[in-house]
């Protein structure tokens, strides 16, 4: 599979148009159904290439995507997910300089 085309198990017969925010592989148990022993032998299935790795994290984009931005009446949300994730960010790359101020009783 080059860069840019479409999943191997993608067939526009059977799926209809493409859409980039679902899975179109072999179905499997969803994580929250996975049962604390069975947490191993699942890992063990996932596919772990960079490149499904980043088809992953396309997925997750699209459906939010999907779900916050393209709605006709999209609200104020990612707005705020935007403004908290930025505050987020800031906040760990700054922790170094932040914990010195530190206020303790005992010096």
């Amino acid at each position: 599979m080059a860069f840019g085309d479409y999943p191997a198990d993608y067939n526009p017969k059977v799926h209809g148009p493409y859409d980039p925010a679902r899975f179109y592989g072999k179905p499997d148990t969803p994580f929250g159904q996975v049962k604390l022993n069975q947490l191993g032998e699942w890992f063990g299935r996932r596919n772990k290439t960079p490149s499904a790795i980043a088809g992953t994290f396309s997925r997750a984009y699209w459906r939010w995507q999907h779900k916050y931005l393209q709605p006709k009446r999209a609200g104020i949300a990612p707005f705020f997910q935007f403004i908290t994730a930025s505050m987020v960010f800031f906040y760990a790359i700054n922790y170094s300089k932040l914990k010195k101020h530190r206020n303790y009783k005992y010096h």
